[in-house]
């Protein structure tokens, strides 16, 4: 799909003021690019897969917002352009500009094709499919994952937490539900690790396309890997598509806000000494996760660390 994009040349300090002024003309989701160093705690919170070098902060900042190539164009480059005309009346917005151009939801692939390589999760190599295995590492299982519209290449901690305890506890001709699949990297290596079938759900779009890509480059027949648009928590559709007592293991790499009402609905997912597997929990939250597990009827079998982030295993039943 194309899209037009707006970006509007600025200054840090005015970044919220002319956020918030687009939020007035209805425009939301706007793109922050600007050259502050991050904090810690910031780069702790950010759920993303590959973190760029940052350039030298100059105190510059660009916002862009997005568009369907099909909306009227001029209408709101004239409304974006009076509000900036306005806010330059009172405060520093810097060149204060608009630039537009088109972008394609393949695009970003293509950009990060420049920070993202082949790296090893202990003896899981993943590699993009620009790039090929060594012959040194034919002993390792071996993922072709490329980085786009749907979370997952395996670089995050997160992944790799689950990753691990997916090889821990799998057994051939295991039964996989994959909440929240993204790239499906998840169901993916389950399904090269000896499992049986996935099931997988997502609220995005776009893990439709990105999962039968995946697939396809690991040569799964996409038979053994059938993918559903919805939301286990609270879409009786989607419950009943998924089953109850139907799965050896349920994975969930999201976040705690997510996890603690997902959780006794995935556990009613799981057969009886089925694991539940869940990450995206940053530190300090485990426990909130814990005992959402124990109150849905499982047993906390193991806590584990990568990072400021943390993952919660349990098992139902003895």
């Amino acid at each position: 799909m194309k899209w037009n994009r707006f970006t509007i040349k600025t200054i840090v300090d005015a970044e919220d003021m002319i956020i918030a002024s687009l939020a007035d003309l209805g425009i939301e989701g706007v793109e922050i690019t600007d050259s502050q160093p991050l904090s810690e705690e910031d780069k702790a919170q950010m759920f993303v897969d590959i973190m760029p070098d940052s350039p030298e902060n100059d105190g510059t900042a660009s916002l862009s917002f997005y568009l369907e190539e099909t909306e009227e164009q001029e209408s709101v480059l004239s409304e974006v352009r009076e509000m900036l005309d306005s806010l330059r009346t009172f405060m520093d917005i810097g060149e204060g500009t608009v630039e537009v151009s088109q972008t394609e939801d393949k695009d970003w692939i293509n950009n990060w094709k420049e920070y993202f390589h082949q790296f090893s999760v202990d003896d899981i190599l993943i590699v993009p499919s620009w790039e090929e295995a060594s012959p040194e590492d034919a002993d390792k299982l071996i993922l072709h994952i490329d980085p786009g519209t749907a979370f997952g290449t395996g670089m995050h901690e997160t992944t790799q937490l689950v990753l691990r305890q997916i090889k821990k506890h799998l057994q051939k001709g295991d039964e996989i539900l994959d909440i929240g699949t993204g790239s499906g990297i998840l169901g993916i290596a389950a399904l090269k690790m000896g499992a049986g079938h996935v099931s997988a759900t997502d609220l995005d779009p776009c893990a439709v396309n990105a999962v039968a890509e995946n697939l396809e480059a690991n040569d799964i027949s996409p038979e053994g890997f059938i993918l559903t648009i919805g939301n286990l928590i609270d879409d009786p559709k989607t419950q009943e598509w998924a089953g109850k007592a139907c799965y050896d293991l349920v994975t969930a790499n999201i976040l705690t806000e997510v996890l603690i009402p997902l959780t006794p609905v995935a556990a009613a997912c799981l057969k009886e000494g089925g694991y539940y597997i869940t990450s995206g929990i940053l530190e300090g939250k485990e426990t909130l996760v814990a005992e959402a597990a124990e109150k849905a009827g499982l047993t906390v079998t193991e806590i584990t660390k990568q990072g400021e982030w943390m993952s919660v295993t349990a098992r139902k039943g003895a």
